[in-house]
Formats: structure tokens, C-alpha cells, sequence
């Protein structure tokens, strides 16, 4: 390279993977208004005493912050375990595998399963972040659509993972972004079509409406399905970075492998063990969460507009001309809802009483001048 200031060599003069020349970093907007309906965030705030606690926990693991951490975070993954035993389940910590985020663990999955010359299957519309888990770990990545009601069509799965023989299969749900909840009935023929690992990604199971399953039931039958899961949502602790899966040990044993040294640090395991010793605290708004929900599909309906069937806390409604006219005028108004999924769809997180009554102000003021897709 030709020697020039640093602050003068562009992205475009470095020597940067062919496929990620153009990409943009992910990421959702992170603007200063009023009303932040993006993100599928638990609004409601720790309480006091629970902010004191992690202060706490945060101080004494401040106390050695000259050594590493546990590795193994033994304490914290023996603490997710039992919190998921709450719901009738015998797991151990070496059923259990914890990072930074969810988004991690998918990481730790794709190095350890996916890459160079092997597969990736998903079924979009799903999360955004899963080509890129696959573009980044050099995996091979394919689609299977969902129906046009956003549930996942088992035949064509099926057929699909019979021509492409996928390595890692990924089933979101609930689903991101349309709240969609796949039958406990599916994922298992998932299971039995495949040698490869199947995910069930449920970010936001505890938001599920009652009697809706989790893929945990399966897992004793199952040993090639993994289920993740994240604090960030219904724990209301999306700045603690804490995502996990459950599966066999040997499933966990795969990841240890795959993982930096030391990734999780002492003030993120301790933090988290604190909030999951205050989880019926940390989780007392998820009802509030699901009658907002609730609420909101009734009332979209009730103005002509179309709400997917949704389990998670937010909901993809629509179907609009320009969806981004109607994104960039609530913004206007102090609202940030999530320009994301099909076309003429948008999402908007299920948030506090006032933050709704602010969302439905703004859309009863943006609606007239927003034209709807018809149905032919």
C-alpha cells in the first residue's frame, strides 16, 4: 500500500474480504427520541434494589479484576440451568453454554458446525443477523420461504434439507421479525430429517402466549437440536450481554472449543448471576408486555390493518405503499418503531402504557396519508 496519513486511507484502500466489500455493519438506529419502539427492548428499568444488588456483585468482582475470570463461568451457566429447571426441566451446567449476547452463541454454532464447505438453512423472513453469521464464518447459506401467513412449510423443508443436505439448520421462533411460533411437532421432523444441528432460537419464548410450547421439551429425544435463548428481552437485561443455549453436553463440549479465551467476563457472569437470583423481579412486566401486545393487534385490526400472529413483544403490521413514509413520519412525531421484514410491513415493540398511547397518537395522525395495499 502506498504510504499516506492514516486519517487518509478509506475502507476501499484496505485489503478487505472480497464479500464484504459494500456491506454495511448491522445494526439498528440508535436515535435520541422520545419514544424507542425498535428494538424489542423489556422498557421497564431494574428496579432499586435490584440495581443495587449488580452494583454489588459488580464491586466485588472488581475486587480481582487483576486475574481472569472463570472460563468456564460454571457459576453463572449452573444458575441458567436451574432457571429453566423452574419450567419442569433436568438440566446441568454441562447442558448449558453461555456468551455475549445470543448473537454469540449463534457464532460459537456456526464456527463449530458451519463454515467453509458446509451449509446453513433458514426460513425467511427471519432475523436479519443469520446471513450474516454465515458470511462471516464462510458458510454456505440457503433459504427456505415461510407461507405467506409467516408459518414454516414442512414440505418444502423437508424436500430442502433432502437436496441440500444443510449442516446447521436454524428455526427462529418465536420469529424475527413476525412473532411466529413453529409447532414443538415440526421441529422435531426437522430433527429426524437432518444429521446435522438444528436450532430453535427462542429469543423471545417467556413472551409466548400460555400453552405454547418450548423446543426444551424435545431436547431429551433430540440430541442434534440446540435451543438459545437471551437474557437481553424479557429479563429486561439487554446491556448485560448475556445469551445462552441448552443441549447435550457434547453440543457444549463443541462450543468450549470454538470460543476466545476468557470470553465472558467476571463483572458479565457475576452481573447476570445477580439478575437471575432476582428473575421473578427481572421477569414481573413480561405479562404487562403480552397484554400490550395483545391489545395492540386488536386496535391495528380494528383501523384495517394487517398484524402477523405474533408470540413475541412486538408486532409486524401493515401492508403499506411506502413503508418507509410511514416509518420516517412517526420518527417525525418522536416515535422509532423498525423498517424490517417483507415489504410494506413494519415492527413495533410492545412498550410501556404511554409509550403505546404515543405510538397509536402518531399513526391515527400518519394514517390518512398512507396508502395500503389492496388484496386482489
Amino acid at each position: 500500500m502506498t504510504a499516506r496519513a492514516a486519517a487518509d486511507v478509506r475502507l476501499a484502500d484496505l485489503p478487505l474480504r472480497p464479500e464484504l466489500v459494500g456491506e454495511e455493519p448491522y445494526g439498528a438506529p440508535q436515535l435520541d427520541v422520545p419514544v424507542c419502539l425498535n428494538v424489542n427492548e423489556n422498557p421497564y428499568p431494574p428496579s432499586p434494589a435490584v440495581i443495587e444488588a449488580i452494583g454489588q456483585a459488580a464491586a466485588a468482582a472488581a475486587g480481582s479484576m487483576n486475574r481472569y475470570p472463570d472460563r468456564e463461568a460454571l457459576a453463572l451457566r449452573t444458575g441458567l440451568a436451574g432457571y429453566l429447571n423452574r419450567s419442569g426441566y433436568a438440566l446441568t451446567a454441562d447442558n448449558i453454554w453461555a456468551a455475549n449476547g445470543s448473537n454469540e452463541v449463534m457464532i460459537h454454532l456456526m464456527q463449530a458446525f458451519a463454515g467453509p464447505d458446509r451449509t446453513v438453512m433458514t426460513f425467511p423472513p427471519t432475523y436479519s443477523m443469520y446471513p450474516e453469521y454465515a458470511r462471516d464464518t464462510h458458510s454456505r447459506y440457503v433459504t427456505v420461504p415461510r407461507r405467506a401467513d409467516f408459518t414454516l412449510d414442512l414440505d418444502a423443508a423437508l424436500a430442502a434439507i433432502a437436496a441440500e443436505r444443510p449442516d446447521l439448520v436454524i428455526v427462529c421462533s418465536p420469529n424475527n421479525p413476525t412473532g411466529t411460533s413453529t409447532d414443538l411437532s415440526v421441529i422435531a421432523r426437522l430433527c429426524d430429517a437432518t444429521d446435522g444441528i438444528v436450532v430453535a432460537d427462542e429469543a423471545y419464548q417467556e413472551f409466548a402466549r400460555a400453552g405454547t410450547r418450548s423446543a426444551l421439551d424435545l431436547l431429551p429425544d433430540h440430541p442434534n437440536l440446540v435451543v438459545s435463548r437471551t437474557m437481553s428481552k424479557a429479563f429486561a437485561f439487554a446491556g448485560g450481554r448475556l445469551g445462552y443455549l441448552a443441549a447435550a453436553p457434547a453440543v457444549v463440549d463443541a462450543c468450549r472449543i470454538v470460543r476466545l479465551p476468557y470470553h465472558l467476563s467476571a463483572i458479565t457472569q457475576a452481573v447476570a448471576t445477580v439478575a437471575l437470583d432476582h428473575a421473578d423481579e427481572m421477569l414481573s412486566r413480561v405479562d404487562d408486555l403480552r397484554t400490550e401486545r395483545d391489545k395492540l393487534v386488536v386496535w391495528l385490526g380494528e383501523r384495517g390493518l394487517a398484524t402477523a400472529e405474533t408470540d413475541a413483544n412486538f408486532v409486524l403490521f401493515g401492508r403499506f405503499v411506502d413503508r418507509h413514509a410511514v416509518f420516517q413520519a412517526l420518527l417525525d412525531r418522536g416515535v422509532l418503531i423498525r423498517e424490517v421484514g417483507p415489504e410494506g410491513w413494519l415492527r413495533v415493540s410492545a412498550g410501556t402504557p404511554a409509550e403505546m398511547d404515543a405510538f397509536r397518537t402518531a399513526l391515527l395522525e400518519v394514517l390518512p396519508d398512507c396508502p395500503r395495499i389492496t388484496e386482489e
